[in-house]
């Protein structure tokens, strides 16, 4: 069967990889100059993966072992700031242990990328998905692109490095997708060529090096009052420019491979009543309960979202205006007592449009502003428990009385699947 990507892009070739093995290709592909990682599930098997085109000869790459995931991005930071193209991969508490160095990486806008593979932060133990490490990580300076499946974790690494180097943004870039749904699940997907990648991603060309006698710069000195206020501003700006920079890498990625990517997708949202807002695999959960239910003549719908940093927070606005009611999909939860990060952000959002700026009510009431939709948390999924499309169902269930009673009982925070 002939799809967009093999009829824009007749070089490309399918394979069936799993998530792990996509990102360890697109990896090869970009043939980055330095790899620093260390392991841990799930995500031992990008780097070992990675590892092998190594010693095969098959990537340039000086393939660092350290001794921590703090020292993988302490020794990711070092290659970038001496002008070398850094890649890394983490997991949750490999995530948490690299934190200090996270805010340097950002700090010292350099475009590092690494895939981030969602797991549960301990304790209790926990190996299996949720998305409390990426989302703990939001403020640090990132670049957040979230995947549903092994193609988009593929797609994204990709668009990461262009998105990450150019000089408008000059900031890392995280490529978040779910450990084990995503990292072990084998999928079809399809591959482009090794030279449409590279020639894709181009050559990084440093405009300061660390280790350049004939321009020689200071790279993370001390930043008292006087100006660390002055960079925390630009590396805002930056952030801001990358929303920009995020969809023209897509518009080009699509004419290379056909495959579209926005900051948010929605699906069945024009005659929709209710719609859910699910990031990452959960995404094809709710689709599928989407189709079932529209069937049934349920006017439902989903939006997913892509970039979650920069926040699109003008493209949510649109998508859920015209929405009765809306169930975000949290699989993390702040424990601020008001749901999780999603939730507040996209609520956030709301607000402002449905106020207009500032949050000030115009003198007579809101006249003339859009219709907001009643927007309720679900919490679900905590450390890899499994989301069913019946759970999905319950869920627009809930969305439906909302929308017919205009009265959400029980407040907007609900926790989905937790036994009694």
């Amino acid at each position: 069967m002939e799809t967009a990507a093999t009829a824009v892009n007749p070089a490309g070739r399918r394979a069936a990889l799993t998530g792990n093995e996509a990102a360890a290709l697109a990896m090869r592909q970009i043939n980055p100059d330095v790899v620093a990682a260390y392991p841990i599930t799930p995500q031992t098997d990008v780097v070992q993966f990675f590892s092998s085109f190594v010693a095969d000869g098959e990537v340039d790459t000086e393939f660092v072992t350290v001794e921590s995931e703090h020292s993988a991005m302490s020794a990711t930071v070092g290659a970038s700031a001496a002008g070398a193209r850094a890649m890394t991969a983490t997991s949750a508490n490999g995530l948490a242990l690299m934190w200090e160095v996270l805010y340097i990486a950002a700090g010292l806008r350099l475009p590092i990328v690494m895939a981030v593979v969602n797991r549960a932060l301990s304790a209790p133990i926990n190996i299996h998905c949720d998305h409390s490490d990426a989302m703990g990580a939001r403020d640090s300076g990132w670049v957040q692109l979230w995947c549903e499946d092994a193609q988009e974790a593929y797609d994204n690494i990709i668009q990461a490095v262009r998105i990450a180097e150019d000089e408008r943004v000059l900031l890392p870039v995280m490529v978040c997708y779910d450990g084990f749904i995503i990292s072990h699940a084998m999928q079809d997907l399809v591959v482009l060529p090794d030279q449409a990648v590279r020639t894709f991603v181009g050559e990084r060309r440093a405009d300061y090096r660390l280790l350049d006698p004939d321009r020689p710069v200071t790279m993370g000195p001390l930043d008292l009052y006087d100006y660390y206020f002055e960079h925390r501003r630009q590396q805002a700006e930056a952030m801001s420019r990358a929303a920009e920079v995020i969809r023209e890498t897509a518009g080009a990625f699509a004419d290379l491979s056909g495959r579209r990517y926005a900051d948010l997708e929605t699906y069945r949202l024009e005659d929709a009543r209710v719609a859910i807002v699910a990031l990452g695999s959960t995404a094809g959960t709710v689709r599928f309960t989407v189709d079932r239910l529209r069937r049934r003549g349920r006017k439902v719908g989903l939006v997913k979202p892509r970039v979650f940093r920069p926040f699109p927070g003008r493209a949510f606005q649109e998508a859920l205006a015209g929405l009765e009611a809306v169930a975000v999909m949290d699989r993390s939860d702040s424990l601020s007592g008001a749901g999780g990060p999603l939730f507040a952000e996209i609520r956030a959002a709301l607000y402002e449009r449905a106020v207009g700026p500032g949050g000030a009510v115009a003198p007579g009431g809101r006249e003339g502003r859009p219709r907001m939709p009643v927007v309720l948390d679900f919490i679900y999924g905590l450390g890899g428990r499994d989301l069913d499309p019946e759970q999905v169902t319950q869920v627009f269930d809930q969305l439906t009385r909302v929308a017919d009673t205009g009265q959400a009982a029980g407040g907007p925070v609900r926790y989905l699947g937790v036994r009694e």
